[in-house]
């Protein structure tokens, strides 16, 4: 999905978490249904690394949760518990953003895809999304 880059800012429910990315005003979200995803209703969408920015002193207020591989590192709020953002497993490059946790007013359109992570390697070989997080 090609659209305008712009800056989106974002962060948890509380506001302790806050963040800057650089993505297109319309992206691709990956609605997931691996174990964890589905439990906390995450759909996201990936950007490369050197695109997201975590702002003022955010990193004081994350704590990490890994589980399985260990390879994606779950990211969430101390004070709300809120995931705004995440490594993913599928994406180790990159950071998966939860888009329901961007400001109003800069995405314009979302297109959401499946993401079968109960089948993680099939998924991973047949959706494309490990180029999400490519420049």
């Amino acid at each position: 999905m090609d659209s305008e880059m712009v800056v989106h800012e974002g962060g948890c429910h509380c506001k302790k978490v806050r963040w800057r990315v650089q993505a297109p005003t319309g992206v691709v979200a990956w609605s997931c249904n691996c174990s964890n995803c589905s439990m906390r209703g995450n759909t996201h969408f990936i950007v490369p690394a050197d695109r997201f920015e975590l702002l003022g002193d955010s990193e004081q207020f994350l704590t990490t949760y890994s589980f399985g591989t260990h390879t994606a590192k779950h990211k969430f709020c101390k004070v709300c518990g809120i995931t705004s953002f995440y490594y993913p497993r599928s994406n180790p490059d990159g950071v998966s953003i939860t888009f329901t946790c961007v400001d109003p007013g800069t995405l314009t359109h979302i297109e959401v895809k499946y993401y079968d992570g109960n089948n993680w390697e099939t998924s991973h070989n047949q959706t494309g999304i490990a180029s999400q997080s490519k420049g």
